[in-house]
């Protein structure tokens, strides 16, 4: 198979198990779908990158032989060290600091 094929054939195992998760959660009462609200998200997320993104041959050929990769891929994710928190305390201050810039100048032309 091509790098192509196997980036392909990957990305329809990956969602072939996202929609076994969705039939899941439609099944499921309200309080079970929000406990998994975070998990669909970034599997979503996973497969928007998967298909954005080639793999190379050897990493597609690892991930599909895994019964349920897309899992595996969202625990690593779960499990792995990440800036997410840093990067919405930086995107809360930026926006803080547009609107406390932005009421200063209003302010200032309002006293002339």
């Amino acid at each position: 198979m091509t790098s192509e094929q196997l980036n392909t054939a990957l990305y329809k195992k990956l969602y072939a198990e996202q929609e076994k998760f969705k039939s899941m959660l439609r099944r499921s009462s309200p309080g079970v779908v929000m406990q998994y609200a975070y998990e669909l998200v970034m599997r979503e997320d996973i497969m928007l990158s998967i298909e954005e993104n080639d793999l190379t041959p050897k990493q597609c050929k690892a991930l599909l032989k895994q019964k349920e990769p897309l899992n595996d891929l969202f625990l690593a994710w779960e499990n792995g060290e990440s800036n997410h928190m840093q990067e919405i305390l930086s995107c809360i201050e930026n926006k803080a600091d547009e609107l406390h810039s932005l009421l200063k100048s209003r302010t200032s032309r309002e006293c002339r």
